[in-house]
């Protein structure tokens, strides 16, 4: 039997090095490589002198085996997320920031789905069973049948698990947990790939469904190896602004489903609660429109949100003038202000420019770009734009508004909350009950703001 040999690993991004050094090389971390013991993987393939292959038996794209049906969790925005509900056998990865609410969704999944009737466990290493309970009582889900273990040895989980029949499992966390195979402790990258491929294992063999808790580091990427976002088939993100009680679900990656789906949840006393039309929490009140803001009709995912975009240009007192943004992407801003001075003749170089998105929700769609431009247009000519009023739209770097994708959604969105007119590019007979205020170029948009033209 071959001796194992030592190999140093980084624990932050996974790299192996030959010897131990201070600094890792490939992420530049310090004090991050770890001595670990490099053995034969289980199943590793044995010589070819005792191998035995029986070959592969192919198969053609169609079946006559039905599609399994999905497990809904009762949960309806964590559902959607999943693409309608969570499908069996399947392993989920979900990570977010520390205190986000991570663990109370999952027990919130866990509750409900057991209420519908399934089996469900909830499988804790950082917690204790009582302090579960605890939270369960203060969200008033404490009679559920919910199964509660707190556990970090992958032997004894696994055994459980193959001699048990659940519908879903949840291991809170994968980084707590231990495989007594490798000598490396709980939370290494080693650990954590072979914890997490057994686990995925078990579910591909006709188990349970699994969701794995996994942390994050101080950058906001799923600590551990990048291959674990390799082997589970939805990776799910748990955002959340400080300050802010909504939290936002997103998938990165799902199989079986959209990746550009959101669940939006109000975090309270209580727990979390479902938010069923989000425009109505990111707009506020409606209050009168002050000059610097705009009313901006997005999309996330496969429903329309309303949010609002704030601007304020202010005259510098420094030489350089200060770009702060907030919410959204400043390469954008940039590019915008840009194409405001140059296509359009107006002056930034001596102001201060600050753009927030109200209520802390992150916007990355092109659309957003003329609701940007409207809202520093408003601000830097002390113009408000209507209280009815809701924008959307690309601009190009010749100044030319660009059509979006699902404008009828969009319209249909502002109309039921109120807002009867739009500032966008042509439509082609899309708008519906609105009122549409065609723009194709930029300098149009200027005007019509600047002298209140709708």
């Amino acid at each position: 039997m071959a001796k194992d040999s030592a190999i140093y690993v980084c624990q932050s991004c996974g790299a192996v090095h030959g010897k131990w050094a201070g600094q890792c090389g490939a992420c530049g971390q310090w004090n991050c490589i770890v001595e670990e013991t490099r053995s034969a993987p289980p199943g590793a393939l044995k010589p070819a002198a005792t191998r035995r292959s029986h070959g592969l038996s192919f198969e053609t794209l169609q079946s006559e085996n039905p599609e399994p049906p999905r497990l809904v969790t009762g949960v309806a925005e964590f559902d959607r997320v999943c693409g309608g509900g969570v499908v069996p056998g399947s392993a989920i990865l979900l990570s977010g920031d520390p205190g986000v609410g991570k663990s109370t969704l999952l027990l919130e999944v866990c509750a409900r789905a057991a209420l519908a009737g399934r089996r469900v466990a909830y499988i804790s290493g950082e917690e204790a069973i009582e302090q579960i309970r605890s939270r369960a009582r203060r969200m008033g889900l404490d009679q559920a049948p919910v199964e509660l273990a707190s556990a970090t040895a992958l032997r004894e989980i696994l055994s459980t698990l193959k001699r048990e029949r659940f519908d879903i499992v949840v291991i809170d966390s994968i980084q707590t947990l231990w495989s007594d195979v490798h000598e490396a402790g709980p939370g290494s990258i080693v650990q954590v790939r072979a914890c997490a491929a057994e686990m995925v294992r078990l579910a591909k063999a006709g188990g349970p469904a699994v969701i794995l808790v996994g942390h994050v580091t101080k950058d906001g990427q799923v600590a551990g190896p990048r291959v674990v976002e390799h082997m589970v088939d939805a990776v799910m993100t748990f955002e959340g602004e400080r300050g802010y009680p909504f939290r936002i679900l997103r998938a990165g990656k799902n199989r079986f489903g959209a990746t550009d789906e959101i669940g939006v949840f109000e975090m309270g006393d209580a727990g979390l609660r479902e938010v069923a039309n989000p425009s109505a929490l990111f707009l506020g009140e409606g209050k009168e429109r002050a000059p610097g803001a705009a009313v901006f009709a997005g999309i996330e995912g496969s429903r329309p949100v309303l949010v609002e975009i704030q601007a304020l240009v202010a005259p510098s007192a420094y030489g350089t003038p200060r770009r702060a943004v907030v919410g959204w992407d400043s390469g954008r801003l940039a590019m915008v202000l840009a194409v405001l001075e140059a296509r359009c003749g107006l002056g930034f170089g001596d102001r201060d420019v600050y753009l927030n998105v109200a209520g802390g929700l992150r916007v990355n769609e092109p659309a957003a770009d003329l609701a940007a431009a409207a809202a520093l247009i408003s601000s830097a000519t002390d113009m408000p734009l209507p209280q009815g009023c809701v924008v959307f739209g690309e601009i190009g770097l010749s100044g030319e508004v660009r059509a979006v994708g699902r404008a009828e959604a969009r319209l249909r969105e502002a109309m039921k909350l109120g807002f009867d007119q739009a500032l966008a590019p042509p439509l082609n007979g899309k708008a519906g009950a609105a009122r549409v205020t065609a723009v194709t170029r930029l300098s149009e948009a200027v005007e019509r703001i600047s002298e209140s033209r709708y």
